[in-house]
């Protein structure tokens, strides 16, 4: 888990405000915006009023830095609707975004960029969509402001993948405005890049998704944190969503699907073997060749076979599990009579 530096929420004198929770949290990861930070606060704060609902602002600085901390407590000591979190390093934009939802108290959160290209007057309009009964509302770059070439291609391409991938019909899964239910943010453990595929995840678990155009601008200050490198790591984690979604209840049918190619392999390369051999003339399984094919049967059934058992000790510990935690809510109900 990464923890951290120092949680923070002041008023104008610095006394900590009361604790009562908001109706809509707006998380924020941030890292190295120093030229932007201060104007987003504002956009923010000035849309945020306009809703005429309690808010709180939860700005995540991932281990800037080029000076963003210090403008993000100057903020935080003038905003009592402004909370801090800040690590101690650089973790990546999911680790940010984990750490804001954790700290968020709203029962309707949020999710933006802190660069400035999404618009903070679009998230009236996302709460909106979410209140006629979905559960979560993705934002849609219908028109992106961003290079060809370094931006908008690579993420057209990781945006069909994914799509294709994980069943989730969403248009722009790389899009952080977001909004949310509290209890499906609560309900994921994110990591690696994993904030991109919110949208299949909370359909994994159930929620019901919808998405909504939103506006899109022109970087205006600093430097993009994203590249090509970025499709590859997507690519990876797309092999990690596939088993989250589709075999996670039931993980011996994933290994007995990739033990299966191989199952049915050993048998053919044994009978090759021996064929080899009748066709020779001669029984001597000790040849260099005969023994290749033969020895590679053999290995081919052992791997399956244990693909095979690491999937049903993965049903059982899944199974195993299950039985406890139904265990631990018959005793508490119990309790609570």
């Amino acid at each position: 888990m990464n923890e951290p530096l120092a949680h923070a929420r002041t008023g104008h004198s610095g006394a900590v405000v009361a604790n009562d929770p908001p109706g809509l949290s707006v998380v924020v990861p941030i890292y190295n915006e120093r030229e932007n930070v201060g104007a987003l606060h504002e956009s923010l704060t000035h849309s945020l009023q306009l809703l005429r609902r309690s808010y709180e602002i939860i700005f995540v600085d991932d281990g800037s830095t080029d000076g963003t901390r210090d403008v993000m407590r100057e903020l935080a000591a003038i905003d009592p609707h402004l909370r801090l979190v800040m690590f101690r390093r650089n973790y990546g934009q999911t680790a940010a975004m984990a750490a804001g939802f954790r700290t968020a108290r709203g029962r309707t959160i949020v999710s933006m960029d802190g660069d400035l290209q999404n618009d903070p007057a679009d998230i009236g309009r996302l709460v909106e969509k979410l209140d006629q009964g979905f559960d979560v509302v993705c934002g849609w770059r219908r028109y992106r402001q961003d290079r060809v070439a370094t931006r908008l291609l690579p993420s057209r391409i990781a945006n069909f993948l994914i799509s294709r991938v994980t069943g989730a019909r969403i248009h722009d899964t790389g899009c952080s405005l977001k909004a949310y239910r509290s209890w499906v943010v609560r309900s994921l453990h994110l990591y690696s890049d994993m904030h991109r595929f919110l949208a299949a995840l909370g359909a994994g678990i159930g929620a019901r998704i919808t998405e909504l155009p939103v506006r899109h601008h022109a970087r205006r200050a600093g430097k993009s944190k994203y590249g090509l490198g970025r499709v590859f790591r997507v690519l990876a984690d797309l092999v990690g969503i596939k088993m989250l979604i589709q075999f996670a209840a039931h993980p011996i049918r994933w290994f007995s699907l990739l033990a299966l190619p191989l199952f049915f392999l050993s048998p053919l390369m044994f009978l090759l073997g021996f064929v080899k051999v009748y066709r020779d003339g001669s029984w001597d399984l000790f040849g260099d060749q005969d023994m290749a094919v033969v020895a590679a049967g053999a290995v081919s059934f052992l791997v399956a076979m244990n693909v095979f058992l690491l999937g049903f000790l993965a049903e059982l510990q899944v199974k195993v599990s299950k039985f406890f935690r139904q265990r631990i809510s018959v005793t508490a109900r119990e309790a609570s009579r």
